[in-house]
């Protein structure tokens, strides 16, 4: 429970850019509201907290982060539920995340009181761009930077907070096609792949890329030292359903901690769904293809909440998975979760916060 109220100037806009929009084009992470959320974190204290108008911002050239690369993020989404009201998933959880990437940068850490009430508060104000339907939702990006003006390799002294939102539509509008690499890394073991820093998404860009060149939507990670162990996918936990048992990858340094993760696991486990978290190897996977008790495969994450994997390339062949109307688990999470994020469901863990 978030009590403490916090001294946030707010300045709002003249005119809302809604009043000129027909109508919002929800793609995901394209437009955004009107107004943003900053804080600065200078002399040891998180000062300055104020929320204005979206608008560009102004640095100098020597600025820490864009040399060094100290820059985190968080994703999270608002839902309306049928009453008109507006929940946050499990932010709480993501405030977490945040200071522990912050932690594994050497950045400030962020109150959770500054999180929570900064997204609350924003979203108030702009909550007349939460969109309809059952596939939209307002994108909520909270992330923060080092601000120091310097060119040397330290932590910066100065950081700044912000947050701002997006009203989205689906992130896939189909199942996805996937590759398992094992050319490319994206993290390893003792690195920052279980931290949600900007450099890790940077480095997948140019894999991502041939991947796609190849007739492939995204990517199976594997580990960086053999090849031979499932990591993750793109922007996404990877899950399957191997035998009857949702199994995943264990979380380690070199795999982010998914939010969405946790819930699965958390709801299947409560279900009593056979669980099992676990290194997965690319050899099991093939083996599962091929005997066909490999029956669904999926990532999941903020962004796709669940995104059906039909077909999984392996070493130059194409395996294809069984059509998703087959799939039992994953449709019916998919559906729970989108009916507990919009308060039809019950909410035994408080993972909901109302705004």
């Amino acid at each position: 429970m978030i009590s403490e109220d916090l001294d946030i100037k707010i300045t709002t806009v003249a005119k809302s850019k809604l009043d000129a929009a027909e109508e919002i084009e929800l793609q995901f992470g394209k437009t955004f509201t009107d107004h943003m959320f900053v804080a600065d974190y200078e002399n040891g204290e998180w000062t300055n907290l104020e929320i204005k108008p979206f608008q560009n911002i102004e640095m100098s050239p020597a600025t820490s982060f864009i040399h060094y690369g100290q820059s985190i993020f968080e994703g999270l989404k608002a839902h309306a539920t049928d009453e008109g009201d507006i929940l946050i998933f499990r932010p709480q959880a993501n405030a977490a995340r945040l200071n522990a990437s912050a932690r594994r940068l050497c950045m400030a850490e962020l109150p959770e009181a500054i999180f929570i009430n900064s997204i609350k508060s924003l979203v108030d104000l702009d909550r007349k761009w939460m969109p309809k339907g059952e596939s939209s939702s307002l994108y909520i990006r909270p992330f923060m930077f080092g601000t120091e003006e310097f060119l040397g390799v330290k932590p910066s002294g100065r950081y700044r907070f912000m947050v701002i939102l997006s009203p989205s539509g689906a992130y896939y509008s189909k199942p996805v096609r996937v590759k398992i690499e094992t050319k490319y890394s994206r993290a390893m073991e003792g690195g920052v792949g279980s931290a949600k820093t900007s450099g890790n998404y940077a480095a997948s860009l140019l894999p991502a890329r041939e991947g796609f060149k190849a007739g492939y939507d995204q990517l199976l990670w594997t580990d960086a030292n053999t090849h031979t162990r499932i990591e993750e996918s793109g922007t996404m936990n990877a899950m399957f359903i191997l035998n009857g048992k949702l199994i995943t990858p264990k979380t380690s340094t070199s795999i982010l901690s998914g939010i969405t993760r946790d819930s699965i696991l958390t709801i299947a486990r409560d279900w009593g769904y056979d669980v099992e978290e676990r290194d997965v190897m690319v050899s099991e996977l093939k083996a599962g293809l091929e005997k066909g008790i490999l029956t669904e495969a999926f990532g999941v994450g903020t962004a796709a909440t669940i995104a059906h994997i039909s077909e999984i390339g392996i070493d130059g062949e194409d395996y294809i998975l069984p059509s998703v109307k087959d799939r039992e688990f994953s449709n019916k999470m998919a559906n729970f979760l989108n009916n507990l994020k919009r308060g039809r469901e019950e909410d035994p863990n408080h993972w909901l916060f109302k705004v």
